[in-house]
């Protein structure tokens, strides 16, 4: 049985940015349990490996109580039905977002019909923030610094200085 109160936040969070982090501070605020999940593809290579991810996922929801933290390289419908999820979270940054979220709400709920999605606008501070646009300073040495939350911004540096 799927719990309305427990919910899923998914993304590639590559790197998570600070969108995502308050996302997830609202999900906190409006569910008892957030699962914050990592979804990996592997036909895809991302900047940050999986590990990497998860560990700036660790970093940067640490002091939430109610926040897991997870990733997962199978399908979101599996992974919610798996954990009792009964709520996928999202965030959309303007109208093409909202429609593509909604469409895959429409996928997820035909897979299992009790999975709801809740699509909540980004706070305008954040709407310029991408995890492609992180990526973009980082590549270049850009003070990225303001865009990702707190822990994140060392683990990157960190990365940064091995490659």
């Amino acid at each position: 049985m799927l719990n309305p109160k427990r919910a899923l936040v998914p993304g590639s969070f590559d790197p998570p940015t600070m969108g995502h982090y308050d996302l997830v501070v609202r999900a906190a605020q409006m569910f008892d349990e957030v699962y914050v999940t990592a979804f990996v593809n592997s036909s895809k290579s991302g900047f940050f490996d999986a590990e990497q991810r998860l560990c700036m996922l660790r970093a940067a929801f640490a002091d939430i109580k109610n926040v897991r933290v997870d990733s997962c390289g199978g399908l979101l419908a599996d992974y919610a039905k798996e954990h009792g999820i009964g709520t996928i979270v999202k965030g959309a940054r303007g109208s093409s977002d909202f429609e593509y979220e909604q469409s895959l709400a429409l996928i997820n709920r035909s897979l299992i019909p009790e999975l709801d999605t809740v699509i909540i606008p980004t706070k305008s501070e954040y709407m310029h923030i991408s995890s492609t646009m992180v990526r973009e300073l980082i590549r270049y040495g850009c003070d990225y610094s303001r865009c990702v939350p707190c822990g994140v911004a060392e683990i990157i540096a960190e990365y940064a200085k091995k490659n």
